[in-house]
């Protein structure tokens, strides 16, 4: 049973592992493994995340998805300005996909959010990422030129 929750420290070296094993998962055949390693040790090593683990002035800290205590996907965004944010980062264990976790990790954040008066959510990549395109897909997400929406519950969330 998969649940979804608010990261504590206990949980760093889950979300480096599954952040970082989703990007490769994620970029691998679009950019070179040294350059998606480089980045992994930027973004995704235990000292940023620590830091990174809680809330602060825009950004709504790191959500777990956690499986018997194993972190199997993280997610973390933050608040634009008063009435946008944007999701910065949603990983999940290579090998959970397609079950839902993604889905149920945005509608975590999006309530945190919500309550902060969000009215629109966004998404920053910058191409069509087959795993991405896969999961704007699934969530009901309509292409426009630029960009991909949906409405969920009233509220607008956009990829870019």
């Amino acid at each position: 049973m998969v649940t979804i929750k608010r990261a504590e420290m206990v949980h760093v070296d889950g979300i480096a592992r599954v952040c970082c094993e989703g990007c490769i998962e994620t970029y691998k055949g679009i950019r070179s493994i040294a350059n998606i390693e480089r980045n992994n040790q930027r973004f995704y090593n235990h000292e940023r995340i620590s830091k990174e683990i809680g809330e602060s002035p825009g950004w709504d800290g790191y959500i777990v998805a956690l499986d018997h205590n194993a972190v199997v996907g993280a997610i973390g965004g933050g608040m634009l300005h008063n009435e946008e944010s944007e999701v910065y980062v949603l990983y999940l264990d290579p090998n959970r996909r397609g079950e839902g976790i993604g889905t149920k990790l945005l509608d975590f954040l999006t309530t945190i959010q919500r309550e902060k008066v969000l009215r629109s959510n966004g998404f920053l990549y910058k191409k069509e990422i087959g795993k991405v395109f896969h999961f704007t897909r699934e969530e009901g997400f309509v292409k426009y030129p630029n960009s991909w929406h949906i409405r969920i519950r009233g509220m607008k969330i956009t990829f870019h």
